[in-house]
C-alpha cells in the first residue's frame, strides 16, 4: 500500500483506528477510499471476445480520482491497459469491426475524442474541439464517430461596457443571467450555449454539427441517452427536448432522427412526458425506448417501448413489471430487448420478448461504492454475449459475462481482491419491519461490526437514503463499513416513496414529503433494538440530501438519538425551489404548485415546521459547491440550532458538489467527522 499523507493521519486520529480483530485484520479505513477500484461502462466487442472497461481509481498524492482503459479476454480472464496515466479516460465504443476502440480523454489537456487500435496501439485524439464531446457512437461502416458537445452562444446583454484604457486591468466583468436554469451541481454556473449532435471522420479530422436550434440534445436533467446510427448510416436518432419551454419541462423530451447529410430534422415520439435512451432494432426496422406519460407525479415508473422506426403504434414491452425500465439494448435476433430494472434494491437484467413475454437472465448488477442501486451498466455482443458491471454487498465492482446460451455469468476481474484480503469486512443481514403508521411491511438490511457477538450491546446508526424516489440495496458500501468496523450497527431501510417497489410504493410520499417516512424509518430502528444487540441509549441517525432532510425530521419528531449528522439538506422548501439547480421540477413534480401559491403546503413540509422540537446535538455538513441541495440550507439549520441553543457545528466542504466525493480526502474527512461527532455522544464503550 502507498504511504499516507500527515492530512489523512490527522484524519483517521478524529475516529481512531479501527479495532483489529482476532485474525489480525482490521476492517475497512476511511482511507481506503483511496485504493478501492471500481469497473464500470463494460463493452463487449462485436465478437464476444473481449470486454473493455473504463477502470477507475484515486490517487493518494494528487487527492484526485482518475479513469483508464482495460481489456479483459473473455475465454481466459487476462487483462492489459489500453491507457494509463493520471488522466479520465471514459466513455470506450468498439468500432465495429472490433479492430478499434473510441473514447473522451482529457490526456491532452481538455476533453476530447481519442481512438485507440486495440492491436497496434494507441490512442491518438480525432477532434480539436472546443468544448468537452461526450456520447460517442461508431457509424455502422466504422468511418466516422457521432457525438455531442456544447455550441457556445452569445451572453445576454443589458447595457454595453465602456473600453478600459490601455494597459489598465478592470475586475471581471458583471455577467447578466436570463435562463431559469443557470447553473448545474458538478458543472457551476453554465456557459452560453447549447448541446448539439457532432460527426467526425473516425481517422480524425474537422468535426461538423449536424443538428441546429436552440435546444438541447442529448443527455439533460432526466435525460441519459446519446446518439445511435440507424444501419444504413443515413440517420442519427437522439433524444432531446426541442420545446422553446425546454427549462420549464425538463422531461419533455422526444426522439429525433436527423439527417447525416444535411441535419433534417424529424420527430419520432410525440407525447407529454420523456421519451429517452433509444436503441435500434438490428434490421434496422423498429426502434426501442424508455419513457413514461408524465402526470406530474413525484413518482412514476418508466416503461419500455417498441415500435416501428416509420411510425406506427408504440408497443409496451413488459406490460406487467410494475418497475423502472432502463438502458435497452436489442438481442442480435432482433426478437426483443435486454433492459435493466430495479426490484427490492436491486438491479437486474431482463430480456423483453416482442411477444409480450420477460425473462430475467442476469442479477447483482452494479458498481460502486454506495447501496444505493445504479452502476448497472450492460453491452450485448453481436453474437449474442452479454457483459455487465457485477457487484454484490462485499465487493464493490468487477466485470461479469453471461457468454451466448449459458445461463451462469462469469466475473473476470477481481480488481479489490488485493485490499479486501487485508480486511475483515462488516456482514450484512436483509429484515423486513411492518411500519407503525400502517403495518406496510419496509425492508431494510443490517451491517453487523466484524467480529459480531450477539450478546453484546452496539450502537446503532440509521443510515437514510436521499432521492427521495431511490433506492438501497445489498450493494457495497464504503461509508458504512467503515462506520461499522469503528464497532457500530449500521440499518438501512427503503421506506415509503422508495423506488424498486412500484408506483404505488413510490406515490406514497407524493406531495407528502417529509411525512410518514418517518413511522417506516423509527419502526425499523425499533425492530434492530428489539434483537437485543443494540444499546437503546446509543442510537444515532445520519443521511444525505433527502435522507438530510429527514435526519432532521426524524430529530424533530423523536428525542430517542443522541445525536445526528444531517448531510447537504433541504431545510427550507421555498428558498430550495427558487435556489436549486432544478427549479421547475421541484416546483411542479413534488409541490402543487409554486410556492407563493402553496405557501401553506410548503411551510407544513419544510423543517422548521417540527424545528421546536429539536433537542438532539446535530451536525450539519455540505459541500460549497452544491448547488442541488445549496449550502444556503445548511447555513438555516445551523443558524437556527444556534439560536435554540441545540449543540451543533457546521462541517463546509470547498469545491464539492451535492456528494461530496469530488477530492477522496474529502470523502474521508465526511466519513470521519461524522462518525467522529457521535463519538463525542456515547456514554461508553458498547
Amino acid at each position: 500500500m502507498p504511504p499516507r499523507s500527515s492530512i489523512l493521519a490527522a484524519l483517521v486520529a478524529l475516529a481512531g483506528a479501527a479495532p483489529l480483530l482476532a485474525a489480525g485484520l482490521p476492517g475497512l479505513k476511511a482511507e481506503d477510499a483511496f485504493d478501492l477500484e471500481l469497473a464500470t461502462d463494460p463493452q463487449i466487442s462485436p465478437d464476444g471476445s473481449q470486454v473493455v472497461y473504463v477502470r477507475r481509481w484515486a490517487d493518494v498524492m494528487t487527492d484526485r480520482r482518475y479513469a483508464n482503459l482495460w481489456l479483459v479476454d473473455v475465454a481466459g480472464g487476462g487483462q492489459r491497459g489500453v491507457t494509463t496515466g493520471k488522466f479520465n479516460d471514459h466513455t470506450p465504443r468498439w468500432s465495429p469491426d472490433g479492430r478499434r476502440v473510441g473514447f473522451v480523454s482529457d490526456r491532452g489537456g481538455s476533453p476530447q475524442v481519442h481512438v485507440a487500435w486495440v492491436e497496434a496501439g494507441g490512442p491518438v485524439a480525432i477532434t480539436n474541439h472546443v468544448t468537452a464531446p461526450s456520447r460517442l457512437a461508431w457509424s455502422p461502416d466504422g468511418r466516422t464517430i457521432a457525438f455531442t458537445a456544447l455550441v457556445p452562444g452569445t451572453a445576454p446583454s443589458v447595457a454595453p461596457m465602456p473600453k478600459p484604457p490601455k494597459g489598465a486591468e478592470w475586475a471581471e466583468p458583471a455577467r447578466v443571467i436570463d435562463r431559469l436554469v443557470y447553473r448545474f451541481n458538478a458543472q457551476g454556473y453554465l456557459p452560453e450555449g447549447f448541446s448539439h449532435l457532432f460527426v467526425v471522420p473516425a481517422d480524425g479530422g474537422t468535426a461538423r454539427q449536424v443538428s441546429s436550434g436552440d435546444f438541447p440534445h442529448g443527455a439533460t436533467f432526466g435525460v441519459t441517452g446519446g446518439p445511435v446510427w440507424t444501419p444504413d448510416g443515413a440517420r442519427i436518432l437522439i433524444p432531446a427536448n426541442r420545446r422553446p419551454d425546454w427549462d420549464m419541462e425538463p422531461l419533455d423530451s422526444d426522439i429525433w432522427a436527423f439527417a447525416v447529410e444535411d441535419g433534417a430534422a424529424r420527430r419520432l415520439t410525440e407525447r407529454r412526458g420523456p421519451d429517452d435512451a433509444v436503441a435500434v432494432s438490428p434490421d434496422g426496422r423498429k426502434i426501442a425506448w424508455v419513457g413514461f406519460d408524465d402526470r406530474y407525479q413525484g413518482y412514476q415508473v418508466t416503461r419500455l417501448y417498441a415500435r416501428d422506426l416509420e411510425g406506427g403504434e408504440a408497443l409496451v414491452l413488459a406490460a406487467d413489471l410494475d418497475r423502472d425500465a432502463a438502458a435497452p439494448a436489442w438481442a442480435p435476433d432482433g426478437r426483443g430487448v435486454y433492459f435493466t430494472y430495479e426490484d427490492h434494491g436491486r438491479i437486474l437484467l431482463a430480456l423483453a420478448g416482442l411477444d409480450g413475454g420477460v425473462r430475467t437472465v442476469a442479477e447483482d448488477l452494479g458498481s460502486g461504492t454506495t447501496a444505493y442501486t445504479g452502476g448497472g451498466d450492460f453491452s450485448v455482443a453481436r453474437e449474442g454475449s452479454i457483459a455487465f458491471a457485477h457487484g454484490t454487498g462485499d465487493r464493490p465492482g468487477d466485470v461479469a459475462v453471461l457468454r451466448a446460451g449459458s445461463r451462469q455469468p462469469s466475473v473476470l476481474t477481481a480488481l479489490n481482491e488485493d485490499l479486501l484480503s487485508q480486511r475483515t469486512l462488516a456482514t450484512l443481514e436483509k429484515i423486513t419491519a411492518p411500519s407503525s403508521k400502517d403495518s406496510l411491511p419496509i425492508e431494510a438490511w443490517i451491517l453487523k461490526p466484524p467480529g459480531f457477538d450477539p450478546a453484546r450491546r452496539y450502537p446503532l446508526i440509521l443510515e437514510i437514503h436521499g432521492g427521495p424516489f431511490a433506492a438501497y440495496g445489498p450493494l457495497f458500501d464504503l461509508e458504512k463499513q467503515v462506520w461499522a468496523a469503528r464497532g457500530y450497527v449500521i440499518v438501512y431501510a427503503n421506506p415509503r416513496g422508495s423506488s424498486s417497489y412500484g408506483e404505488t410504493f413510490g406515490n406514497l410520499i407524493h406531495h407528502a414529503y417529509p411525512g410518514d417516512d418517518f413511522f417506516d424509518l423509527d419502526s425499523v430502528v425499533s425492530a434492530v433494538v428489539a434483537r437485543g444487540y443494540v444499546d437503546p441509549g446509543q442510537l444515532f441517525v445520519t443521511g444525505g440530501s433527502g435522507g438530510g432532510v429527514l435526519t432532521c425530521w426524524m430529530i424533530g419528531r423523536s428525542d430517542r438519538f443522541r445525536a445526528a449528522a444531517t448531510v447537504y439538506p433541504v431545510i427550507n422548501w421555498f428558498s430550495w425551489v427558487l435556489t436549486s439547480d432544478i427549479p421547475s421540477f421541484g416546483a411542479k413534480y413534488w409541490f402543487p404548485g409554486m410556492p407563493w401559491d402553496e405557501t401553506e403546503h410548503y411551510m407544513k413540509r419544510s423543517l422548521f415546521s417540527v424545528f421546536a422540537n429539536v433537542k438532539t446535538p446535530t451536525m450539519v455538513i455540505t459541500g460549497e459547491q452544491d448547488w442541488r441541495t445549496p449550502i444556503s440550507e445548511s447555513e438555516q439549520y445551523y443558524t437556527a440550532l444556534k439560536l435554540k441553543g441545540v449543540e451543533t457545528v457546521l462541517v463546509r466542504v470547498p469545491e464539492e458538489p451535492h456528494g461530496i466525493r469530488l477530492r477522496p480526502s474529502h470523502h474521508v474527512a465526511k466519513m470521519l467527522n461524522i462518525v467522529g461527532w457521535f463519538e463525542r455522544y456515547r456514554p461508553g464503550p458498547g
